[in-house]
């Protein structure tokens, strides 16, 4: 019976009719938990949002995708850190994504430094994508989401209020293969960020300061505790996520494609020209069985040529 007055409740399918009318004539992408194309990441966190919404244009099942949040108090030291590290990375890793949160200080540095090198961003708000918050960064926001994308789980016209930006962090570290903080005090938005990272299993990288230096205090205690990787170049970020970069990995991919038969030519062939392929799939187009193709699969794994992710979905590295 209350099932059935929530869902008679003229007020609730107001409500649905306003967002359904919002989302279509902003071009904005609704996403639902049982989507195929809902983040693969995202998807692994228990806490993670049954619906969100997305204007954009860029692929949240990116292979490589970085969280990047610190301090709002971010020192010029933090902000260059931003720009040297994220620079770095984009010129051997140009399918890079770059997830931050649009507040001021290492967020929007980071997403300013994501667009100066040509990479994809994307900025998880507090808030409805009726307004950007703070105001101050509406421009960024908007060639953001047209390079990359603004996310939200709450409704359009919902508020920046405090409470919802400690909600959205879980998003941020939940969506991207790895969370880095460039600069944080002892306490901040940042830690919570890290925190739930590490309870994702994620990895957690932080840039390390001086001991008497306030803004990176919580980076430091981070790295102390062991609840962090010490992070001081690009280098480093390649190191902890096991990332190749593009010259080095095709490098590798030739020597190691010419060691393979016909069988495995065929099946890393088919893996290559799809973005992600269901094991079933490869199954059928090949003609193979299950148990001889999951064989095969598990060794060019092992040689670093493809990669499987939940669902029995294949993806060339």
């Amino acid at each position: 019976a209350e099932l059935a007055r929530y869902i008679s409740d003229r007020s609730y399918l107001e409500v649905a009719e306003k967002e359904s009318l919002f989302v279509t004539r902003n071009n904005i992408r609704t996403y639902f938990y049982l989507d195929g194309d809902y983040p693969y990441r995202l998807r692994q966190c228990d806490d993670s949002p049954v619906v969100f919404f997305f204007k954009g244009y860029c692929d949240l099942n990116s292979p490589k995708i970085l969280s990047v949040v610190g301090t709002r108090n971010a020192t010029v030291r933090g902000k260059e850190l931003c720009g040297k590290i994220i620079g770095g990375l984009a010129a051997d890793h140009p399918d890079l994504i770059i997830v931050s949160g649009l507040a001021y200080g290492i967020d929007i540095a980071s997403h300013k430094a994501a667009l100066a090198a040509n990479l994809q961003t994307i900025a998880v708000l507090g808030h409805g994508l009726k307004t950007i918050y703070p105001s101050v960064h509406w421009s960024t926001a908007d060639t953001i989401a047209k390079k990359g994308g603004l996310l939200s789980d709450f409704l359009s016209d919902a508020l920046p209020e405090r409470n919802n930006f400690i909600k959205r962090n879980r998003i941020i570290a939940g969506i991207s293969d790895a969370t880095l903080i460039v600069e944080s005090g002892i306490k901040g938005g940042a830690l919570i960020t890290a925190d739930i990272a590490g309870s994702y299993n994620r990895d957690v990288l932080a840039v390390p300061g001086r001991p008497d230096d306030q803004w990176s205090a919580g980076c430091n205690n981070l790295i102390k505790y062991n609840k962090a990787a010490l992070v001081e170049s690009k280098e480093d970020v390649e190191y902890f996520l096991n990332w190749q970069s593009a010259k080095s990995k095709v490098a590798v991919q030739r020597t190691l494609f010419s060691d393979l038969d016909e069988t495995e030519r065929s099946i890393y062939e088919l893996i290559s020209a799809e973005s992600e392929i269901a094991i079933d799939s490869i199954c059928r187009s090949l003609n193979l069985p299950v148990f001889k193709l999951s064989a095969i699969l598990l060794q060019m794994e092992l040689k670093g040529l493809v990669k499987c992710y939940p669902g029995n979905i294949y993806r060339a590295t």
